[in-house]
Protein backbone atom coordinates (compact mmCIF):
# COMPACT_ATOMS: atom_id res chain seq x y z
CA UNK A 1 0.00 0.00 0.00
CA UNK A 2 1.09 3.19 -1.25
CA UNK A 3 1.48 6.40 0.87
CA UNK A 4 -0.75 7.90 -1.81
CA UNK A 5 -3.57 5.62 -1.04
CA UNK A 6 -2.27 6.31 2.49
CA UNK A 7 -3.36 9.91 2.55
CA UNK A 8 -5.83 9.64 0.02
CA UNK A 9 -9.16 12.14 0.71
CA UNK A 10 -12.19 10.18 1.48
CA UNK A 11 -13.97 11.49 4.23
CA UNK A 12 -15.57 15.32 3.35
CA UNK A 13 -17.42 17.05 6.33
CA UNK A 14 -19.28 19.63 5.99
CA UNK A 15 -20.03 21.86 9.29
CA UNK A 16 -23.63 23.84 8.98
CA UNK A 17 -26.38 23.60 6.72
CA UNK A 18 -28.28 26.33 5.61
CA UNK A 19 -28.07 27.00 1.68
CA UNK A 20 -24.00 27.20 1.58
CA UNK A 21 -24.27 23.89 3.30
CA UNK A 22 -26.73 21.88 1.38
CA UNK A 23 -25.88 23.38 -2.05
CA UNK A 24 -21.81 21.92 -1.19
CA UNK A 25 -23.43 18.80 -0.21
CA UNK A 26 -25.87 18.40 -3.63
CA UNK A 27 -22.64 19.35 -5.71
CA UNK A 28 -20.10 17.19 -4.30
CA UNK A 29 -22.77 13.95 -4.19
CA UNK A 30 -23.64 14.66 -7.92
CA UNK A 31 -20.25 14.59 -9.11
CA UNK A 32 -18.09 13.07 -6.43
CA UNK A 33 -20.30 11.11 -4.64
CA UNK A 34 -19.07 7.75 -5.85
CA UNK A 35 -15.39 8.40 -4.29
CA UNK A 36 -16.08 10.53 -0.95
CA UNK A 37 -17.96 9.67 2.04
CA UNK A 38 -20.01 13.09 2.73
CA UNK A 39 -21.23 14.23 5.76
CA UNK A 40 -23.00 17.58 7.36
CA UNK A 41 -23.64 18.09 10.71
CA UNK A 42 -26.02 21.00 11.60
CA UNK A 43 -28.40 22.20 14.34
CA UNK A 44 -32.31 22.70 14.23
CA UNK A 45 -31.32 25.07 17.12
CA UNK A 46 -29.07 27.23 14.81
CA UNK A 47 -30.57 29.35 12.33
CA UNK A 48 -29.53 30.81 9.26
CA UNK A 49 -29.64 34.12 7.54
CA UNK A 50 -31.32 32.87 4.59
CA UNK A 51 -34.62 35.22 4.37
CA UNK A 52 -36.47 35.50 0.00
CA UNK A 53 -33.16 34.93 -2.07
CA UNK A 54 -33.06 37.04 -5.35
CA UNK A 55 -30.17 35.31 -7.69
CA UNK A 56 -28.61 36.26 -11.20
CA UNK A 57 -28.83 34.05 -14.24
CA UNK A 58 -25.84 31.22 -13.40
CA UNK A 59 -28.21 29.62 -10.70
CA UNK A 60 -29.83 27.80 -13.66
CA UNK A 61 -26.46 26.09 -14.67
CA UNK A 62 -26.11 25.04 -11.12
CA UNK A 63 -29.61 23.40 -10.89
CA UNK A 64 -29.01 21.88 -14.58
CA UNK A 65 -25.91 20.30 -13.43
CA UNK A 66 -27.80 18.81 -10.52
CA UNK A 67 -30.59 17.59 -12.79
CA UNK A 68 -33.14 19.64 -11.15
CA UNK A 69 -36.23 20.09 -13.14
CA UNK A 70 -37.41 23.86 -13.46
CA UNK A 71 -41.01 23.59 -12.50
CA UNK A 72 -40.48 21.61 -9.62
CA UNK A 73 -37.88 23.88 -8.15
CA UNK A 74 -40.30 26.92 -8.59
CA UNK A 75 -43.01 24.83 -6.63
CA UNK A 76 -40.95 23.81 -4.00
CA UNK A 77 -39.06 26.78 -3.13
CA UNK A 78 -41.90 29.43 -3.86
CA UNK A 79 -40.01 31.04 -6.36
CA UNK A 80 -40.47 33.17 -8.79
CA UNK A 81 -38.26 34.86 -12.16
CA UNK A 82 -36.30 37.28 -12.07
CA UNK A 83 -34.86 39.36 -15.43
CA UNK A 84 -32.94 41.88 -13.90
CA UNK A 85 -33.02 44.65 -10.72
CA UNK A 86 -34.99 47.89 -10.41
CA UNK A 87 -32.51 50.37 -8.91
CA UNK A 88 -34.81 53.44 -7.56
CA UNK A 89 -33.00 56.50 -5.87
CA UNK A 90 -29.46 55.89 -6.75
CA UNK A 91 -28.79 58.31 -9.11
CA UNK A 92 -30.86 60.82 -7.31
CA UNK A 93 -34.03 61.77 -5.98
CA UNK A 94 -37.28 59.91 -8.03
CA UNK A 95 -34.91 58.47 -10.60
CA UNK A 96 -34.68 54.87 -11.37
CA UNK A 97 -33.46 52.46 -13.91
CA UNK A 98 -32.85 48.58 -14.03
CA UNK A 99 -29.82 46.47 -14.26
CA UNK A 100 -31.32 44.31 -16.52
CA UNK A 101 -29.87 40.80 -17.41
CA UNK A 102 -29.16 40.18 -21.39
CA UNK A 103 -27.98 41.89 -24.12
CA UNK A 104 -29.24 45.95 -24.86
CA UNK A 105 -29.69 46.52 -28.58
CA UNK A 106 -27.99 44.47 -31.25
CA UNK A 107 -24.23 44.55 -32.71
CA UNK A 108 -23.24 46.90 -35.17
CA UNK A 109 -20.02 45.75 -36.44
CA UNK A 110 -16.95 46.31 -34.28
CA UNK A 111 -18.34 48.84 -31.26
CA UNK A 112 -20.62 48.19 -28.73
CA UNK A 113 -23.96 48.95 -29.12
CA UNK A 114 -23.79 51.80 -26.74
CA UNK A 115 -21.17 53.84 -28.31
CA UNK A 116 -24.14 53.88 -31.32
CA UNK A 117 -26.81 55.07 -28.90
CA UNK A 118 -24.42 58.22 -27.35
CA UNK A 119 -23.62 58.96 -30.64
CA UNK A 120 -27.11 59.61 -31.64
CA UNK A 121 -27.98 61.02 -28.34
CA UNK A 122 -25.56 63.95 -29.08
CA UNK A 123 -27.61 64.45 -32.08
CA UNK A 124 -30.74 64.62 -30.47
CA UNK A 125 -32.20 61.33 -30.23
CA UNK A 126 -34.74 61.08 -27.17
CA UNK A 127 -34.78 56.89 -26.85
CA UNK A 128 -33.69 55.30 -23.60
CA UNK A 129 -31.26 53.13 -23.74
CA UNK A 130 -33.41 50.50 -22.13
CA UNK A 131 -35.77 50.90 -24.87
CA UNK A 132 -33.33 48.29 -26.49
CA UNK A 133 -33.24 45.54 -23.94
CA UNK A 134 -35.75 43.21 -24.42
CA UNK A 135 -35.54 42.24 -20.79
CA UNK A 136 -36.52 45.45 -19.28
CA UNK A 137 -39.27 46.17 -21.46
CA UNK A 138 -40.19 42.25 -20.50
CA UNK A 139 -40.06 43.27 -16.67
CA UNK A 140 -42.04 46.36 -16.92
CA UNK A 141 -44.81 44.78 -18.85
CA UNK A 142 -44.72 41.43 -16.38
CA UNK A 143 -44.30 39.25 -19.21
CA UNK A 144 -42.06 35.95 -19.57
CA UNK A 145 -41.48 33.39 -21.75
CA UNK A 146 -38.59 30.17 -20.78
CA UNK A 147 -37.81 29.64 -24.38
CA UNK A 148 -34.38 30.55 -25.93
CA UNK A 149 -35.51 31.53 -29.47
CA UNK A 150 -38.54 33.64 -29.06
CA UNK A 151 -41.23 32.37 -32.17
CA UNK A 152 -41.72 34.72 -34.55
CA UNK A 153 -38.86 36.87 -33.53
CA UNK A 154 -35.03 37.60 -34.71
CA UNK A 155 -34.19 37.97 -31.14
CA UNK A 156 -32.71 35.59 -28.57
CA UNK A 157 -34.81 34.81 -25.35
CA UNK A 158 -34.89 36.19 -22.33
CA UNK A 159 -32.30 35.87 -20.03
CA UNK A 160 -33.21 35.30 -16.16
CA UNK A 161 -32.34 34.22 -12.86
CA UNK A 162 -35.17 33.48 -9.31
CA UNK A 163 -35.85 34.92 -6.76
CA UNK A 164 -37.00 31.86 -3.73
CA UNK A 165 -36.90 31.45 -0.59
CA UNK A 166 -33.81 30.06 0.25
CA UNK A 167 -34.94 27.94 3.42
CA UNK A 168 -37.11 25.85 1.19
CA UNK A 169 -34.41 25.47 -1.65
CA UNK A 170 -31.70 24.24 1.45
CA UNK A 171 -34.72 21.58 2.07
CA UNK A 172 -35.04 21.03 -1.38
CA UNK A 173 -31.56 20.62 -1.49
CA UNK A 174 -31.48 18.49 1.63
CA UNK A 175 -33.77 15.75 0.43
CA UNK A 176 -31.57 15.90 -2.84
CA UNK A 177 -28.41 14.87 -1.43
CA UNK A 178 -29.90 12.25 1.29
CA UNK A 179 -31.01 10.44 -1.98
CA UNK A 180 -27.82 10.36 -3.46
CA UNK A 181 -25.93 9.36 0.14
CA UNK A 182 -25.18 12.43 2.18
CA UNK A 183 -25.40 11.61 5.87
CA UNK A 184 -26.95 14.21 7.97
CA UNK A 185 -25.39 14.57 11.61
CA UNK A 186 -28.03 16.17 13.83
CA UNK A 187 -25.95 18.26 16.47
CA UNK A 188 -24.13 21.10 18.32
CA UNK A 189 -20.21 21.28 17.87
CA UNK A 190 -18.56 21.62 21.66
CA UNK A 191 -14.84 22.06 20.50
CA UNK A 192 -12.69 21.65 17.31
CA UNK A 193 -9.56 19.29 17.85
CA UNK A 194 -6.30 19.89 15.49
CA UNK A 195 -3.52 17.75 14.49
CA UNK A 196 0.05 18.43 15.81
CA UNK A 197 0.38 19.92 12.07
CA UNK A 198 -2.20 22.50 12.57
CA UNK A 199 -4.86 20.56 10.41
CA UNK A 200 -7.76 19.67 11.72
CA UNK A 201 -8.77 16.38 12.65
CA UNK A 202 -12.10 16.21 14.05
CA UNK A 203 -15.05 17.92 15.51
CA UNK A 204 -16.56 16.94 18.59
CA UNK A 205 -20.28 16.91 19.49
CA UNK A 206 -21.71 18.45 22.42
CA UNK A 207 -22.95 14.68 22.99
CA UNK A 208 -19.21 13.96 23.15
CA UNK A 209 -19.69 12.13 19.32
CA UNK A 210 -16.30 12.77 17.50
CA UNK A 211 -16.69 13.09 13.44
CA UNK A 212 -13.15 12.89 11.79
CA UNK A 213 -12.90 13.79 8.31
CA UNK A 214 -9.98 14.46 5.66
CA UNK A 215 -11.54 17.74 4.18
CA UNK A 216 -13.56 20.05 6.08
CA UNK A 217 -15.88 22.50 4.68
CA UNK A 218 -16.91 25.56 6.86
CA UNK A 219 -20.78 26.78 6.07
CA UNK A 220 -20.55 28.02 9.56
CA UNK A 221 -22.16 31.22 8.56
CA UNK A 222 -20.53 34.35 10.18
CA UNK A 223 -19.59 32.58 12.76
CA UNK A 224 -17.16 31.10 10.78
CA UNK A 225 -16.30 28.47 13.44
CA UNK A 226 -13.67 26.32 11.30
CA UNK A 227 -12.03 29.01 9.12
CA UNK A 228 -11.56 31.93 11.53
CA UNK A 229 -11.95 30.19 15.12
CA UNK A 230 -9.74 27.38 15.30
CA UNK A 231 -7.55 27.96 11.62
CA UNK A 232 -7.53 31.84 12.06
CA UNK A 233 -7.47 32.63 8.83
CA UNK A 234 -7.79 36.64 8.84
CA UNK A 235 -9.81 39.20 7.50
CA UNK A 236 -9.54 41.82 4.68
CA UNK A 237 -12.05 44.21 5.78
CA UNK A 238 -13.98 46.65 3.27
CA UNK A 239 -15.56 48.70 5.26
CA UNK A 240 -14.03 51.97 4.27
CA UNK A 241 -15.28 51.09 0.93
CA UNK A 242 -18.72 49.72 1.92
CA UNK A 243 -19.70 51.13 5.21
CA UNK A 244 -22.92 49.39 5.65
CA UNK A 245 -22.75 47.04 8.49
CA UNK A 246 -26.21 46.12 9.41
CA UNK A 247 -29.29 44.60 7.84
CA UNK A 248 -32.91 44.49 9.20
CA UNK A 249 -35.12 41.42 7.45
CA UNK A 250 -38.69 40.96 7.55
CA UNK A 251 -41.19 38.98 5.56
CA UNK A 252 -44.64 40.91 4.10
CA UNK A 253 -47.54 39.36 2.34
CA UNK A 254 -47.16 38.89 -1.22
CA UNK A 255 -48.67 41.53 -3.99
CA UNK A 256 -50.06 40.08 -7.17
CA UNK A 257 -49.43 40.30 -10.24
CA UNK A 258 -46.02 39.41 -9.01
CA UNK A 259 -43.27 41.09 -10.58
CA UNK A 260 -40.39 39.39 -12.41
CA UNK A 261 -37.52 41.70 -11.24
CA UNK A 262 -36.45 42.66 -7.91
CA UNK A 263 -36.08 46.26 -6.42
CA UNK A 264 -33.38 48.07 -4.65
CA UNK A 265 -34.82 51.17 -3.17
CA UNK A 266 -32.29 53.60 -1.66
CA UNK A 267 -33.39 55.16 1.34
CA UNK A 268 -31.48 58.19 3.68
CA UNK A 269 -29.05 56.12 5.52
CA UNK A 270 -28.84 52.62 3.60
CA UNK A 271 -31.63 50.49 0.78
CA UNK A 272 -34.29 48.60 1.19
CA UNK A 273 -34.71 45.26 -1.18
CA UNK A 274 -37.51 44.15 -2.48
CA UNK A 275 -37.99 40.37 -3.41
CA UNK A 276 -41.24 39.23 -4.90
CA UNK A 277 -41.82 35.49 -3.67
CA UNK A 278 -45.09 33.47 -4.88
CA UNK A 279 -46.62 33.02 -1.34
CA UNK A 280 -44.68 36.11 0.43
CA UNK A 281 -42.09 39.11 -0.66
CA UNK A 282 -38.70 39.04 0.91
CA UNK A 283 -37.67 42.69 2.32
CA UNK A 284 -35.14 44.05 3.99
CA UNK A 285 -33.38 47.14 5.08
CA UNK A 286 -29.46 47.44 4.78
CA UNK A 287 -27.89 50.28 6.44
CA UNK A 288 -24.32 51.67 8.06
CA UNK A 289 -24.57 52.00 12.07
CA UNK A 290 -22.12 54.57 11.69
CA UNK A 291 -24.88 56.78 9.92
CA UNK A 292 -28.29 55.28 10.87
CA UNK A 293 -29.67 54.02 14.34
CA UNK A 294 -31.53 50.77 14.44
CA UNK A 295 -34.53 52.10 15.25
CA UNK A 296 -34.52 54.34 12.83
CA UNK A 297 -34.16 52.02 10.14
CA UNK A 298 -36.99 50.01 11.00
CA UNK A 299 -39.40 52.73 11.03
CA UNK A 300 -37.81 52.95 7.53
CA UNK A 301 -37.95 49.46 6.79
CA UNK A 302 -41.52 49.38 8.27
CA UNK A 303 -42.65 52.35 6.51
CA UNK A 304 -41.74 51.20 3.51
CA UNK A 305 -43.37 48.07 2.61
CA UNK A 306 -46.12 47.72 0.41
CA UNK A 307 -48.06 44.95 2.08
CA UNK A 308 -48.56 43.92 5.97
CA UNK A 309 -45.73 42.43 7.64
CA UNK A 310 -45.69 38.75 8.80
CA UNK A 311 -42.94 39.18 11.25
CA UNK A 312 -40.95 41.87 13.25
CA UNK A 313 -37.63 42.22 11.46
CA UNK A 314 -34.47 40.33 12.31
CA UNK A 315 -31.32 41.89 12.59
CA UNK A 316 -28.51 40.71 11.40
CA UNK A 317 -24.81 42.37 11.74
CA UNK A 318 -21.77 42.05 9.35
CA UNK A 319 -18.32 43.41 8.48
CA UNK A 320 -17.88 43.48 4.46
CA UNK A 321 -14.71 42.08 3.54
CA UNK A 322 -13.21 38.71 2.83
CA UNK A 323 -11.50 35.87 4.52
CA UNK A 324 -7.68 36.17 3.77
CA UNK A 325 -7.13 31.99 3.01
CA UNK A 326 -10.66 30.54 2.29
CA UNK A 327 -9.04 27.53 2.18
CA UNK A 328 -6.84 27.15 4.74
CA UNK A 329 -4.99 24.29 5.75
CA UNK A 330 -7.54 20.74 4.94
CA UNK A 331 -10.54 23.41 5.50
CA UNK A 332 -12.06 25.11 2.88
CA UNK A 333 -14.81 28.22 3.90
CA UNK A 334 -17.99 28.52 1.78
CA UNK A 335 -20.49 30.83 1.86
CA UNK A 336 -20.88 33.19 4.52
CA UNK A 337 -17.82 32.12 6.25
CA UNK A 338 -15.21 32.70 3.35
CA UNK A 339 -16.77 36.48 3.49
CA UNK A 340 -19.45 39.22 3.61
CA UNK A 341 -20.72 41.32 0.23
CA UNK A 342 -23.97 42.83 0.43
CA UNK A 343 -26.83 41.75 -1.41
CA UNK A 344 -26.93 44.39 -3.47
CA UNK A 345 -26.21 42.82 -6.47
CA UNK A 346 -27.42 39.41 -5.44
CA UNK A 347 -24.20 37.68 -5.44
CA UNK A 348 -24.49 35.55 -1.80
CA UNK A 349 -25.89 32.07 -3.72
CA UNK A 350 -23.36 33.00 -6.58
CA UNK A 351 -20.73 33.06 -4.37
CA UNK A 352 -21.35 29.90 -3.05
CA UNK A 353 -22.29 28.18 -6.26
CA UNK A 354 -18.89 29.59 -7.52
CA UNK A 355 -16.84 28.42 -4.31
CA UNK A 356 -18.32 24.75 -4.91
CA UNK A 357 -17.76 24.63 -8.16
CA UNK A 358 -14.23 25.97 -7.60
CA UNK A 359 -13.77 23.03 -4.86
CA UNK A 360 -15.21 20.41 -7.68
CA UNK A 361 -12.08 21.54 -9.85
CA UNK A 362 -9.63 21.66 -7.67
CA UNK A 363 -11.21 18.75 -5.22
CA UNK A 364 -7.40 17.02 -3.72
CA UNK A 365 -6.64 13.89 -4.39
CA UNK A 366 -4.61 13.27 -1.31
CA UNK A 367 -3.78 15.58 1.76
CA UNK A 368 -1.02 17.71 0.39
CA UNK A 369 -3.41 20.40 -0.85
CA UNK A 370 -1.17 23.20 -0.26
CA UNK A 371 -1.19 24.29 -3.81
CA UNK A 372 -4.39 23.40 -4.54
CA UNK A 373 -5.28 25.56 -2.50
CA UNK A 374 -3.59 29.14 -3.02
CA UNK A 375 -4.76 28.51 -5.96
CA UNK A 376 -7.92 28.35 -5.00
CA UNK A 377 -7.54 30.94 -2.89
CA UNK A 378 -6.04 33.36 -5.72
CA UNK A 379 -9.61 33.02 -7.90
CA UNK A 380 -11.31 33.73 -4.91
CA UNK A 381 -9.46 36.97 -4.33
CA UNK A 382 -10.08 37.46 -7.85
CA UNK A 383 -13.51 36.92 -8.30
CA UNK A 384 -14.61 38.91 -4.63
CA UNK A 385 -12.52 41.93 -5.42
CA UNK A 386 -13.89 41.83 -9.08
CA UNK A 387 -17.87 41.99 -7.68
CA UNK A 388 -16.80 44.56 -4.38
CA UNK A 389 -15.87 47.03 -7.20
CA UNK A 390 -19.18 46.43 -9.37
CA UNK A 391 -21.17 47.15 -5.70
CA UNK A 392 -18.92 50.07 -4.64
CA UNK A 393 -20.01 51.72 -8.39
CA UNK A 394 -23.54 52.20 -7.31
CA UNK A 395 -22.56 54.07 -3.95
CA UNK A 396 -20.03 55.88 -5.07
CA UNK A 397 -22.24 57.72 -8.65
CA UNK A 398 -24.87 58.28 -6.56
CA UNK A 399 -25.81 62.40 -6.72
CA UNK A 400 -27.95 62.63 -3.21
CA UNK A 401 -27.63 65.06 -0.93
CA UNK A 402 -30.13 64.34 2.14
CA UNK A 403 -27.37 61.98 3.92
CA UNK A 404 -23.95 61.61 4.97
CA UNK A 405 -24.11 58.02 3.78
CA UNK A 406 -24.38 59.25 0.45
CA UNK A 407 -21.69 61.98 0.54
CA UNK A 408 -19.58 60.05 1.97
CA UNK A 409 -19.85 57.30 -0.33
CA UNK A 410 -19.09 60.09 -3.26
CA UNK A 411 -16.08 61.36 -1.91
CA UNK A 412 -14.03 58.39 -0.87
CA UNK A 413 -11.48 57.18 -2.23
CA UNK A 414 -12.00 54.25 -4.52
CA UNK A 415 -9.63 51.44 -5.58
CA UNK A 416 -7.69 51.50 -7.93
CA UNK A 417 -8.83 49.44 -10.58
CA UNK A 418 -12.41 50.79 -10.34
CA UNK A 419 -11.21 54.59 -10.46
CA UNK A 420 -9.39 53.69 -13.46
CA UNK A 421 -12.41 51.86 -14.96
CA UNK A 422 -14.61 55.12 -14.58
CA UNK A 423 -12.03 57.15 -15.44
CA UNK A 424 -11.83 55.48 -19.10
CA UNK A 425 -15.55 55.26 -19.33
CA UNK A 426 -15.83 58.91 -18.85
CA UNK A 427 -13.02 59.91 -21.56
CA UNK A 428 -13.74 56.85 -24.25
CA UNK A 429 -17.21 55.06 -23.03
CA UNK A 430 -15.51 52.43 -23.10
CA UNK A 431 -15.98 49.09 -20.86
CA UNK A 432 -13.33 46.13 -20.83
CA UNK A 433 -14.92 43.23 -19.09
CA UNK A 434 -11.50 41.35 -16.99
CA UNK A 435 -10.69 37.80 -17.74
CA UNK A 436 -13.22 35.73 -15.67
CA UNK A 437 -14.88 38.35 -14.25
CA UNK A 438 -18.33 37.84 -13.48
CA UNK A 439 -20.30 40.98 -14.52
CA UNK A 440 -20.35 42.10 -18.18
CA UNK A 441 -19.85 45.34 -19.89
CA UNK A 442 -23.83 45.66 -20.57
CA UNK A 443 -23.93 45.35 -16.90
CA UNK A 444 -21.41 48.00 -16.04
CA UNK A 445 -23.04 50.15 -18.72
CA UNK A 446 -25.87 50.32 -17.64
CA UNK A 447 -24.91 51.04 -13.97
CA UNK A 448 -23.32 54.08 -15.01
CA UNK A 449 -25.78 55.50 -17.50
CA UNK A 450 -28.52 54.67 -15.24
CA UNK A 451 -26.75 56.74 -12.63
CA UNK A 452 -26.06 59.81 -14.99
CA UNK A 453 -22.38 58.81 -15.97
CA UNK A 454 -22.32 59.97 -19.71
CA UNK A 455 -18.84 59.95 -21.34
CA UNK A 456 -17.50 62.71 -23.16
CA UNK A 457 -17.15 60.79 -25.81
CA UNK A 458 -17.55 57.40 -27.67
CA UNK A 459 -15.81 55.15 -30.21
CA UNK A 460 -15.78 56.59 -33.48
CA UNK A 461 -16.68 54.02 -35.28
CA UNK A 462 -20.03 54.83 -34.37
CA UNK A 463 -20.42 57.94 -37.11
CA UNK A 464 -19.91 55.54 -39.29
CA UNK A 465 -23.68 55.25 -39.60
CA UNK A 466 -25.28 58.92 -40.50
CA UNK A 467 -28.33 60.02 -37.66
CA UNK A 468 -31.12 58.77 -39.73
CA UNK A 469 -29.99 55.69 -40.57
CA UNK A 470 -29.27 54.95 -36.84
CA UNK A 471 -32.87 56.44 -36.09
CA UNK A 472 -34.24 53.85 -38.28
CA UNK A 473 -32.18 51.15 -36.94
CA UNK A 474 -33.53 52.17 -33.63
CA UNK A 475 -37.07 52.21 -35.15
CA UNK A 476 -36.82 48.82 -36.10
CA UNK A 477 -35.41 47.72 -33.08
CA UNK A 478 -38.03 49.20 -30.77
CA UNK A 479 -40.36 48.01 -32.86
CA UNK A 480 -39.29 44.13 -33.02
CA UNK A 481 -39.11 44.06 -29.33
CA UNK A 482 -42.60 45.83 -28.65
CA UNK A 483 -43.96 42.37 -30.94
CA UNK A 484 -42.20 40.20 -29.08
CA UNK A 485 -42.73 41.35 -25.47
CA UNK A 486 -46.66 41.89 -26.49
CA UNK A 487 -46.72 37.90 -27.75
CA UNK A 488 -45.17 36.78 -24.33
CA UNK A 489 -47.87 35.16 -21.78
CA UNK A 490 -47.37 36.90 -18.65
CA UNK A 491 -45.31 36.04 -15.57
CA UNK A 492 -48.51 35.56 -13.14
CA UNK A 493 -49.50 32.81 -15.98
CA UNK A 494 -46.19 30.76 -15.60
CA UNK A 495 -46.43 30.92 -11.80
CA UNK A 496 -50.28 29.55 -11.89
CA UNK A 497 -49.53 27.00 -14.54
CA UNK A 498 -46.79 25.37 -11.89
CA UNK A 499 -49.99 24.34 -9.57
Amino acid sequence: MNNTHLNAVRRVLIVGGGTAGWMTAAMLARILGEQIELRLVESDAIGTVGVGEATIPAIQHFNAALGINEAEFLRETKGSIKLGIQFENWGGLGESYMHAFGPVGRQLGMASFHHFWLAARAKGEQSSFWDYSLNYQAAKAGKFSPQSQLPGSPLPGLQYAYHFDAGLYAAFLRRYSEQRGVTRVEGLIAHVEQQPSGDIATVVLTDGRVLAADLFIDCSGLRALLIEQTLAAGYDNWQHWLPCDSALAVPSEARYPIVPYTRSIAHGGGWQWRIPLQHRTGNGLVYSSRFLADEQAKQILLGNLDAPALAEPRKISFVTGRRKQQWRRNCVAIGLSSGFLEPLESTSIHLIQSAVVRLVQCFPATRDMAALSAEFNRQSQHEFEAIRDFIILHYHLNQRTDHPLWQYCREMTLPAGLAQRLELFQQSGQVFRQQDELFTEVAWQQVMLGQNLLPVSYHPLANSLSYEQLQGFFTDLRQVITKTVTAMPTHQNLLQQLG
